[in-house]
């Protein structure tokens, strides 16, 4: 009997998985409209120097993911990742295309089924400056090999991140991954603080741990945040419309000016499964980062966007969060440690406010950092 139980769970969550793998492939295809060329399968923008196989960039960066991950071609990280590449986390860098072999078969021996689902790509620049992606993907699969936290635990997971990846020619030269580690780590069924912790310790061991220095410049002396400064314009600019936001909000704490950025009931899908509806909520889940870390910065790394007016803003931020865990709140007891963590926040602004947020950051990194 538990064995059919066990299918029965199975099946259900596969045909879970193939609802929602239509459902990102019909919002994918509405963010793609504005670019995407008709049937006759023309380009929609140049792309010289890649691979003529795929239409456009949004169809490159699925397509690759894809032959990576999912059809295990693994050799071709040769064709489409730079060997001086960079990879950006919030754990640490990870430098040269061997070190992006090394970690990849890491992760496909730990989930030998793992899926990857594009969810959404928002992109900017051109085939000869360089082009950007911010690509957002839901991670599933059954953990059937060791990682780094310990042995398989037989647990199907399901978890998203974003990667943002900087692009020439056919390759990835320089890319940032945010993972949602945080949910990772409670469905294997392990123990969050306890395991960061431990991660902690091993990394000071080996001499890895992520070194934080320097004074956070939120404000200099005893003056205030500067204003945010971006050159006005007649049109709408949603890039400048969001930094605005994160600076007013974030590092000014003007959380009465929410409803300035913020329609009133917008959806707000971000790290560690948080989710909520409304200006309320975002306010508690503001003021639950700002308590243990009274001092937190946020910096506005790199902005693009796809879309318009009439159809909504796609705009995808990169950011840095720092800051020093010196009060009470969502992380206990203050230990005096400095944090730095990157984040991607993905916005959908419509007559001129955001109806949609997704945020991710890695919790579980913030948390090494905190008991480092």
């Amino acid at each position: 009997m538990a064995k059919v139980d066990n299918e029965s769970k199975d099946m259900q969550v596969s045909a879970a998985e193939n609802a929602d793998e239509k459902s990102r492939i019909s919002m994918q295809r509405k963010l793609d409209i504005q670019f995407m060329e008709d049937a006759k399968g023309q380009r929609a923008h140049s792309m010289a120097g890649f691979d003529p196989r795929y239409k456009d960039f949004v169809d490159w960066i699925i397509g690759i993911t894809h032959e990576i991950w999912e059809e295990k071609g693994i050799g071709k990280l040769y064709d489409y990742y730079a060997n001086t590449m960079k990879i950006h986390t919030s754990s640490g860098m990870i430098f040269g295309r061997e070190a992006v072999f090394a970690a990849t078969i890491e992760a496909l021996a730990a989930f030998p089924d793992r899926r990857l689902y594009g969810d959404v790509v928002i992109w900017g620049g051109n085939d000869s400056e360089g082009l950007y992606s911010s690509h957002r993907v839901t991670h599933a699969g059954t953990n059937r090999g060791w990682t780094q936290y310990g042995p398989p635990t037989g647990k199907r997971v399901r978890y998203s991140g974003v990667a943002d990846c900087f692009c020439k020619r056919n390759m990835v030269v320089e890319e940032w991954i945010v993972r949602d580690e945080l949910t990772l780590v409670m469905q294997l069924g392990l123990d969050p603080v306890a395991t960061a912790k431990e991660q902690a310790a091993k990394r000071r061991d080996k001499g890895m741990q992520l070194q934080v220095a320097g004074d956070i410049e939120r404000g200099i002396g005893q003056y205030p945040p500067p204003q945010w400064d971006a050159p006005q314009t007649e049109s709408f600019d949603p890039e400048a419309f969001v930094g605005r936001m994160f600076h007013e909000i974030w590092n000014w704490r003007l959380l009465n000016k929410t409803r300035e950025f913020y329609a009133e009931n917008f959806a707000f899908d971000g790290p560690s499964r948080r989710a909520f509806n409304g200006v309320n909520d975002f306010h508690a889940y503001v003021l639950s980062l700002l308590s243990p870390f009274p001092d937190l910065a946020l910096y506005c790394d790199h902005f693009c966007h796809i879309g318009g007016e009439a159809e909504g803003y796609h705009v995808a931020t990169r950011w840095t969060m720092r800051g020093t865990h010196t009060g009470y709140g969502l992380y206990g007891e203050p230990t005096g440690n400095p944090i730095r963590i990157i984040g991607v926040s993905h916005h959908l602004i419509r007559d001129g406010l955001i109806h949609e947020e997704f945020t991710r950051f890695d919790e579980f990194a913030l948390l090494q950092q905190i008991y480092a």
